[in-house]
């Protein structure tokens, strides 16, 4: 049966609107004379409509403002990206210079963690006892390596996101939702990929920066090929990682093919990827 979070066990959080705060000589004034000394990452670039205090798992206290969004255009490239979500990387495109491998961060860390959960097990309390300083202290060790973890996942997210948004006007990325793998044996390697995380990331960037960022549906895309579209009579197994068209006799990696198919079902031209102008410019300047 599903278990539920209790109110107890959750982490506080704590919602403002307009009414609720104040920002006066760089400190948040809250509701009930609360007075907050805040040390801000970066300016805020417009006046805030709300904000949302909380606290992680490591005791820290967070204030995440809501401001309206600004566009930071950024100057043509003239090229085009198809993104697909590889097996043996991260992120598999139509540019080799723009290929996500798989950082393997959890990977790296597994030792660590593994020794924070025997210490854990050792001074576990017993049901209905409070937890011992030593397992208190066990247990934000491993919290601190595990933010450590996410915040190194999420820095190569943006990363990459950046790279790709600088230098394509339009970007075709499979919609790829990875939920459905927690249940197979690629659930730990899925995981360490942050594969949701990256594409949230580059769907952010993109409306950050006024790119055309397009989300194509997965279905059949490893099974139709990239040059003349033609679907395979069969599914290819995933130790299979060359797409041969028995139609046009097109041979290229598999996850490579699915990019060039992204982009052909975004409605892009995939001459576009290899250098020429996209197919949309051509018809803006005809028009």
């Amino acid at each position: 049966m599903p278990t539920h979070k209790k109110k107890r066990e959750a982490l506080a959080t704590l919602n403002y609107t307009k009414r609720g705060f104040r920002l006066r000589d760089g400190r948040l004034h809250l509701a009930g004379g609360i007075v907050v000394t805040v040390v801000w990452s970066r300016k805020l670039p417009a006046e805030p409509s709300s904000v949302r205090v909380y606290r992680d798992s490591l005791g820290h206290w967070y204030g995440s403002f809501v401001v309206p969004a600004e566009v930071q255009p950024l100057p043509g490239a003239g090229r085009v990206l198809g993104v697909d979500r590889g097996v043996k990387e991260t992120a598999t495109t139509t540019s080799d210079a723009h290929d996500l491998p798989h950082a393997g961060h959890g990977r790296k860390a597994q030792k660590r963690l593994a020794r924070y959960d025997r210490m854990m097990a050792r001074r576990r309390p017993k049901k209905g006892q409070p937890g011992s300083r030593g397992y208190r202290e066990a247990r934000k060790l491993r919290a601190k390596a595990c933010k450590k973890v996410a915040r190194q996942r999420a820095d190569t997210g943006r990363k990459w996101a950046k790279k790709v948004v600088r230098d394509h006007d339009a970007v075709a990325v499979e919609d790829f939702r990875p939920k459905f793998l927690a249940k197979t044996t690629m659930a730990g390697k899925a995981a360490d990929a942050a594969i949701g995380a990256t594409k949230r990331a580059l769907v952010e960037m993109g409306r950050k920066h006024g790119r055309d960022i397009r989300l194509v549906h997965p279905a059949h895309t490893t099974m139709d090929c990239g040059n003349c579209m033609t679907r395979a009579k069969h599914v290819l197994p995933l130790g299979e990682r060359t797409y041969t068209c028995t139609a046009c006799g097109a041979v290229s990696p598999r996850d490579k093919n699915s990019a060039r198919v992204m982009l052909v079902r975004a409605g892009l031209n995939p001459a576009g990827a290899d250098g020429a102008r996209p197919f949309g410019a051509l018809l803006h300047e005809a028009a």
